[in-house]
């Protein structure tokens, strides 16, 4: 984990708050179109590092085109990994729910079919539990008329998405799709 973590460091050009080792956890989200929600979780403070690709279906490796499809049952997700001393899962889990609308069913924005749904994808129980705490708060708010829709699932294997997807707006500039 260490070598990892200080891989991450190097390559992203952040550097840990705390010397020594950085205990880095993973979290996954579906929220559309996954060129915006990584674009706001690669500025959020403690996000390590980011990577977008396709989790939560039945096809092994799958291409953009073959989730476009919409018959391999992937979303198109965010795989971030980050460091809970700088920044909690709670904390990650509030701004997700802030970046789309968690009522929308297989959509956001002008992005319609079941790989746009929004999903939080847990690695652990406790991940579960903060995650069912956050959406039952903000379906009790009264923020939104809609119910929220957003599943929150076990995490399963996630495959990378092809290069040109990784760090779009970086990499081309542009908006942030429906983000909010």
């Amino acid at each position: 984990m260490l070598l990892t973590s200080l891989l991450i460091v190097a390559a992203t050009g952040c550097s840990p708050v705390k010397e020594g080792v950085v205990k880095t956890e993973k979290a996954t989200f579906a929220a559309g179109c996954f060129w915006g929600v990584e674009n706001a979780f690669r500025r959020t403070p403690g996000v390590l590092d980011t990577q977008v690709g396709y989790t939560g279906g039945k096809t092994e490796k799958p291409t953009y085109k073959e989730v476009c499809s919409d018959t391999t049952g992937h979303a198109e997700a965010i795989e971030i990994t980050f460091d809970p001393a700088n920044v909690s899962y709670k904390t990650l889990v509030e701004l997700f729910f802030k970046m789309h609308d968690p009522t929308q069913v297989n959509r956001q924005g002008p992005d319609v079919g079941t790989q746009y749904r929004s999903a939080i994808f847990y690695h652990s129980s406790e991940q579960k539990a903060s995650a069912e705490e956050a959406g039952a708060a903000l379906d009790k708010s009264g923020k939104y008329i809609k119910p929220i829709a957003t599943q929150i699932l076990p995490a399963g294997p996630f495959y990378r998405a092809e290069e040109y997807h990784q760090r779009y707006f970086e990499k081309n500039g542009g908006p942030s799709c429906h983000i909010f």
